[in-house]
């Protein structure tokens, strides 16, 4: 993958809100290996914007892991300041898991309270109700009822 190409302007704010972060993957005496690539990706992948410690190297060798990893995990190279190397990715969208069984969720409804007096607005308001909960024409909120079984019923059922 290509790395990302971002613009000074972007450059500028990635750098900006990157300045708090604490470095999430280090780079060891080992270099650039697997396990680095895998843990920078999948800290771009939580994160978007990550921060990388690279404890060995000189200054080219440093310079030449960030644009590696950029053009391997397709991020954007922000910023390299002595050992530390910036890199965003925006972070992909998540699937969202679709489940049958769910039942629907609270609905939301907007009743209108017409004034009295002709001239006056009316009065909106929004009112949210649960799946027990029944909306009046009055515009009240009142719970669902528990229906009661006849005795008779619930006795043939047992004999």
């Amino acid at each position: 993958m290509p790395c990302i190409e971002l613009t000074p302007a972007q450059r500028a704010v990635h750098r900006g809100a990157a300045h708090h972060l604490e470095p999430v993957v280090m780079i060891g005496s080992d270099g650039l290996t697997d396990a680095v690539k895998a843990e920078v990706d999948a800290a771009l992948k939580a994160h978007g914007l990550i921060k990388v410690r690279a404890l060995e190297g000189d200054r080219a060798q440093r310079e030449a892991w960030l644009h590696t990893l950029a053009d391997e995990l397709g991020a954007a190279p922000v910023q390299h300041i002595g050992k530390l190397l910036v890199l965003w990715r925006p972070i992909p969208p998540k699937p969202k898991a679709v489940d049958d069984d769910r039942k629907p969720g609270p609905r939301e409804y907007k009743v209108i309270k017409y004034s009295k007096k002709g001239g006056q607005r009316p009065e909106i308001k929004t009112v949210r109700v649960l799946g027990n909960q029944r909306l009046t024409p009055g515009g009240l909120v009142k719970k669902a009822k528990k229906r009661q079984k006849s005795a008779k019923k619930s006795a043939a059922a047992r004999g």
